[in-house]
Order: C-alpha cells, then structure tokens, then sequence
C-alpha cells in the first residue's frame, strides 16, 4: 500500500525543532489526537526515540533531517510532506536558541546564527506552510516563544533580539492570516522547564520540580493541543505558560 493511500484524508502535524524536551512531547500529542506527526531537527537519526515511542503508542509519525534555516531546504521539507504524507494541518515551530553572551564579548557571526534559528527559520517554514494553508482556507500556526520576547535581560542579547522577532512575525501573520481563517498563535515559554540540561546544569533550579516550580513539556504540549482546536470565534494569539512560584 502507498504512503498516500495509508494517510488518505489524515490531517498533518509538523513540528520544527522536535527535540527530547517540549517539542517532542508536543509530536506525542498531536500523534495521540489522530495526527500525522512529522518532526525534524538537523540531523534526523537523532528523532528515531521519538518515532518509535510514537508508533509503539499507536500514532503515525515520520521524521526528517532539515535545517530550517536553509530556504532550499525548507520547501523541500514541505513539498515532500504535502506530496507525499498529507496536508499540514498544524504547524509547530519550536526551534530554541537559548545562547546567553556579554554584549562585550558577542561576535556577529553567533549573534546572526542565533538570530536565524530562532526568527529567520520562523518566517522561512510559516511562508512555506501558509502558502499552502491559504489556497485551503484552514490551518493552524503555533510559534514558541520565551521570555525574552517580551524583555531582554543582561547577557541575552542575540536571543532576546531574535525572540523579539519572532514575536512581531507572529503578531503580523496573524493579522494577515486570521481573516482567510489561518489560526496563528504565540506560547510564551517562562520558566525552566523539565530537562536534562535543566536537571545537570541547575540542580537547584531543578530542585524546584519536587514543588511543580518548573514546567512540564507534556503541560506545555497540552495547551498547543488546546490553541490548535479551539473555533474560530474564540482565538487566542498569545498565551504564557509559567510555573505558579515563577516569578514576572
């Protein structure tokens, strides 16, 4: 059997930067709400645990290299998907660049890669997916944020700029999208979340888990699941997403 005829009339999940932490738990999620879930990252060997767990839990999923800061490369990614998976339903973009620098001490070539991960890939994936969502008149796009897209503290300033970015891309897709019923959406993320980076490199900040002081990735996953069914008379843009003791 082909792999069109086996997804016939199946919507499509794709999720960019579906790492070990948020945007994996984000796949799980949309695979156990009847998605096909596509995930990518860079390399895609790097995406085999995921693919498995969600099959092994009854989902489809498929998985692919890609770097979404390539433009080339990211309406390869779309074509293959829309051509040969399904029609994508939901974009995730989750693509972190959490670098912190001094200004002192930050170069121009990792203050533009940060820059590029975090907003220029953005815009390169949402353009190719919107695309394709205008000529059906339906779909869903969900950015990831941070707390850096709404202030820049000391020591963040490629990612907050970056952050930043994303944030005015999203609002301006939005305004332009949500009219020809494309549903955009921003998840500030603020808080630690529960990681293995989080857990090695701040034990006392991952002390906090004891208490729910740092966030859950299959909590967060739970609320883009939310923003992507919610009808269209009752939109939300923009949500943040902290844990109770978190402090703004």
């Amino acid at each position: 059997m082909s792999v069109e005829k086996e997804v016939e009339n199946k919507k499509v999940a794709l999720v960019i930067g579906a790492g070990d932490a948020t945007g994996g738990a984000i796949a799980k999620r949309f695979a156990k709400g009847g998605y096909i879930t596509c995930v990518t990252r860079r390399h895609a060997d790097k995406l085999t645990t995921l693919v498995n767990e969600i099959k092994e839990a009854g989902g489809q999923a498929h998985a692919f290299g890609s770097d979404a800061r390539k433009e080339d490369q990211v309406i390869q990614l779309i074509e293959d998907i829309e051509n040969n998976i399904g029609e994508i339903d939901v974009l995730v973009f989750n693509i972190g660049a959490n670098v912190p620098c001094s200004i002192l001490e930050e170069t121009a070539q990792k203050y533009f890669k940060i820059w590029e991960m975090a907003c220029f890939s953005a815009f390169l994936v949402g353009r190719e997916v919107a695309k394709r969502m205008v000529q059906r008149q339906r779909g869903n796009i969900i950015f990831t944020g941070a707390t850096a897209g709404m202030r820049g503290s000391a020591y963040f300033a490629a990612f907050a700029g970056a952050k930043h970015a994303l944030r005015g891309l999203a609002q301006s897709m939005a305004r332009e999208l949500g009219p020809q019923n494309i549903h955009v959406a921003h998840v500030i993320v603020d808080g630690a979340i529960d990681t293995a980076f989080i857990e090695q490199t701040f034990p006392d900040i991952y002390a906090k888990k004891e208490q729910d002081g740092i966030l859950n990735p299959e909590h967060i996953a739970e609320n883009y699941w939310h923003i992507s069914q919610q009808p269209r008379d009752a939109w939300t843009f923009e949500i943040d997403l902290r844990p109770w003791i978190e402090k703004w």
